[in-house]
């Protein structure tokens, strides 16, 4: 038999959307957990990070295809589109980093995938597919390119009937007490609701490879973030509620494993951890305009237009809290006109393209901007070094320390040379527990509002991985940190499959570093 069908014990993954390691390793220990506990005393365990940790949003691509971001371009859920100023929403079906069980197309291997983000239906495999059942972003199910899709097609109307329809669930940071009494409430069903979903469909096969994303963690952490021990909030009854979402996932996991073959592998990983944090993209913003990196518009001559009139008479901050209730689509399209229109292109050096929490900066380069002035090569390079420069000479007052964290140029960070459509500097600000309202520079005082969007987390550079069974080495927790890069090649060598060319990632030893017969 070819090698492409080796027999192979099943692989199962099971992940935690935003599973914070110190929590999950803790809760584990303290018998919460218990599934979580039991593969990793079986197995080993530790902490996943590296460059591709560098913002959320692409974690789980990176990931599961073992695709860097240097390759599939993917940082945030909004960037710019290349060649222009515009601005586009970003998906999976976007980019070209697909999940590593795309090389299974066409064998004999059976595959249950459940709900991975970024990740859609993919034809030509064999057993079932289910993608934007039950996301982290509630909204993105009402938007076409985000609905909920199968494989079979016909596997997801089958889904709804027996379990219902699906439940958005949308974050929000302005929460009554009362409103979060519903979101936890409906949090824990919907956790319930597809752990019955996916043992419906594992129940009627058995498949090599199982993969199966519980989001209602990511939710969760930033829903009750302000809740959580230690936060400064008094004793209530939602103290423990992340932890309580947590044992929910994993009691739903451990089910899920009750009904699987004993002889799996299985992998529970998460994508990145959480810490506090306010949003700073108003300081990103007056960092680039008040050092004279990003040149304002040139004033326009008088118009009568609707949108014109109201920028020339109602003040910005009127602006900013009536767009909240404005359809999502029609608050991006906005962002991209103010963005699109925000600057004079061809006097802007460097400009930051619109992100929460981690900030985008990019070089106005010619030859890859419309209206790029700055020459690639030594000035790009002097240019980087000033803005680097710049950034960490930013105090916060209220601690007398530097107000950013990091500065990262993408070249270092993935070796790919000038990026295409990746920023040119990641920068990440220092995480607080208050907003940061100004920040000083010998040259400025940075001030920025308080933002519509005024969530107090955000996520740090790290996520998590526990394995064992018959390939895995029970070794306990590992000192290394591991790359999310190297995942997909060891999932793949535990199927008995090459990794594609386009991988960079090597396999880890210690989690397919036994091979097993097996026998049908």
């Amino acid at each position: 038999m070819p090698a492409a069908e080796e027999k192979t014990p099943p692989l199962v993954i099971l992940g935690f959307d935003a599973g914070d390691p110190e929590w999950l390793a803790r809760w584990a220990r303290e018998g919460h957990l218990p599934t979580l506990a039991g593969v990793m005393e079986r197995g080993c365990w530790g902490r996943t990070g590296g460059a591709e940790l560098i913002s959320e949003h692409g974690v789980w691509m990176s990931l599961f295809s073992g695709i860097s971001r240097g390759d599939h371009g993917c940082y945030y859920f909004r960037q710019m589109k290349p060649g222009t100023y515009d601005l586009q929403p970003v998906t999976g079906l976007d980019l070209d980093a697909p999940g590593f069980w795309h090389g299974l197309r066409g064998g004999e291997k059976k595959v249950a995938i459940v709900d991975v983000p970024d990740a859609y239906p993919v034809a030509g495999l064999t057993g079932v597919q289910i993608a934007n059942w039950a996301p982290h972003h509630g909204w993105i199910s009402r938007d076409p390119a985000f609905a909920a899709a199968a494989e079979p097609p016909e596997l997801l109307g089958e889904a709804r009937r027996i379990f219902g329809p699906q439940m958005d669930l949308i974050e929000k940071h302005d929460s009554t007490f009362v409103e979060d009494r519903r979101l936890y409430r409906l949090l824990r069903e919907r956790v319930e609701k597809k752990g019955r979903l996916c043992r419906d469909l594992l129940a009627r096969d058995r498949y090599d490879l199982a993969v199966v994303v519980f989001s209602e963690s990511h939710t969760g952490n930033h829903q009750f973030w302000k809740y959580r021990p230690g936060s400064g909030a008094p004793e209530s009854e939602f103290t423990h509620a992340i932890r309580d979402i947590y044992q929910d996932i994993d009691r739903e996991m451990g089910a899920l494993l009750a009904q699987l073959p004993e002889d799996a592998n299985v992998f529970i990983v998460s994508s990145v951890g959480m810490e506090g944090c306010y949003p700073a993209d108003g300081l990103m913003e007056a960092f680039l305009r008040e050092l004279g990196y990003q040149a304002p518009p040139a004033p326009a001559p008088p118009s009568l237009r609707p949108m014109a009139l109201a920028r020339r008479f109602v003040p910005e901050a009127w602006r900013v809290a009536l767009s909240r209730f404005l359809p999502r689509d029609t608050r991006e399209r906005l962002l991209a006109d103010q963005f699109r229109g925000g600057s004079d292109w061809k006097k802007t050096t460097a400009f930051s393209i619109p992100g929460a929490y981690t900030s985008f900066v990019r070089v106005n380069l010619r030859g890859r901007e419309p209206e790029g002035i700055v020459e690639p090569g030594t000035e790009y390079d002097a240019l980087l070094g000033r803005l680097e420069a710049d950034l960490l000479q930013l105090i916060d007052p209220k601690t007398g320390g530097r107000a950013v964290k990091q500065v990262a140029r993408t070249e270092e960070l993935f070796g790919a040379g000038v990026p295409d459509a990746l920023p040119d500097l990641f920068v990440e600000w220092e995480p607080t527990d208050y907003f940061v309202e100004r920040v000083l520079h010998p040259r400025a005082e940075l001030v920025q509002r308080k933002p519509d969007f005024f969530r107090n987390s955000d996520h740090s550079g790290f996520g998590f991985v526990a394995a064992a069974g018959p390939s895995i080495g029970n070794v306990g927790p590992l000192t290394d940190t591991v790359s999310v890069l190297d995942l997909a090649p060891t999932f793949l060598s535990l199927l008995g499959r090459p990794a594609p060319g386009r991988l960079t990632g090597s396999v880890i030893e210690v989690m397919a570093g036994r091979r097993v017969p097996v026998g049908r």
